[in-house]
């Protein structure tokens, strides 16, 4: 390695960092939070079995997992403003996001819903409970538990995701090491950086992620 190419690398991790902790993890934070409140909605419509509202959902679920992340991206950003629908690009992106991964996470939440034996929703209507109470207090907290491995998951691949939004101008990490990059030339070593800065990102939410299933596992004894 050059001491032009150090130095330049050197000179781009407090900017690339500072990118990534101010813009690509509240991106992700956002995305997700969005994401497990549609997952949520979706899986009890789902687990409720409201005929027209279940058709819905399924075809929701089909039309997200069925087309690239990237050309829902564009549809939206750069699609809408055709019909008179105008985003900047960081909503756009939290949009997105949220919606498409909201989609996968819906179906773990609902095998985790499906999980939880019926038994417990009918002693709780024995003992005087309705079914938001029931859903609120019996069945999600269980479901969260068992689904909480997959969620995670999510939440670690949606951090690498949020690299998508640099094509529609979002100026996240992986966007400013292409500013970067188009000032010095320094492709190989730039890129490198910045993936390293994700992977550190990811190895410190797979290692909260293992905490955590620790911690559920011990509450499940």
């Amino acid at each position: 390695m050059s001491e032009r190419t150090w130095q330049i690398l050197v000179d781009a991790f407090p900017k690339l960092l500072e990118y990534g902790i101010k813009v690509t993890i509240p991106l992700t934070l956002l995305s997700f939070s969005l994401a497990l409140l549609i997952s949520v909605g979706v899986a009890l419509i789902q687990y409720a079995n409201v005929r027209v509202l279940r058709q819905i959902c399924r075809f929701y679920i089909w039309i997200v997992r069925g087309t690239p992340l990237l050309v829902q991206l564009y549809l939206v950003f750069y699609g809408l403003p055709s019909v008179g629908i105008l985003l900047d690009a960081y909503p756009t992106a939290v949009l997105v996001f949220g919606f498409n991964e909201g989609a996968y996470m819906a179906e773990s939440m609902r095998g985790a819903l499906e999980s939880v034996s019926r038994g417990q929703t009918e002693a709780g209507y024995c003992v005087g409970l309705n079914y938001m109470q029931i859903m609120w207090h019996i069945v999600l907290p269980q479901a969260f538990r068992t689904a909480f491995p997959a969620l995670s998951n999510s939440l670690i691949s949606m951090v690498k995701g949020t690299s998508l939004a640099a094509s529609i101008t979002v100026m996240e990490m992986f966007r400013e090491a292409q500013v970067i990059n188009g000032r010095v030339y320094e492709s190989l070593g730039l890129y490198t950086e910045v993936a390293l800065i994700y992977l550190a990102f990811c190895t410190i939410l797979t290692w909260l992620q293992h905490k955590g299933e620790k911690k559920l596992a011990g509450y499940g004894r």
